[in-house]
C-alpha cells in the first residue's frame, strides 16, 4: 500500500505546470496519472465566460505536494 496516500481533507496540492490553457494542462494531468501520480488540471474561473486568453486563460496542473518532485522529474524528462 502506497504510504502517501491521505485523506482528502489533508491533502495539499502543488502546482508543477502551467500551460496555455486548459486543454493542455488535462493532456499533463493525465499524463502524470499514466505514471501512477494523481494528477489534476484546473483554469481560473474566468475560462467560463470564454476567457482564453492571459492570466485567465492559463491552465494549471497539481499534484499533492508529496508527488511534486517525482511530478518535476517526469515533466524535465518530456523536456529534453
Amino acid at each position: 500500500m502506497d504510504t502517501r496516500q491521505q485523506t482528502p481533507q489533508s491533502v495539499k496540492w502543488e502546482v508543477v505546470a502551467r500551460m496555455p490553457g486548459l486543454t493542455p494542462a488535462e493532456i499533463l494531468a493525465a499524463r502524470l496519472n499514466s505514471e501512477g501520480i494523481p494528477a489534476r488540471a484546473y483554469q481560473e474561473a474566468g475560462g467560463a465566460i470564454g476567457l482564453t486568453v492571459g492570466l485567465l486563460g492559463i491552465g494549471y496542473v497539481a499534484v499533492p505536494e508529496e508527488y511534486a518532485e517525482e511530478a518535476l522529474a517526469i515533466l524535465e524528462d518530456e523536456e529534453e
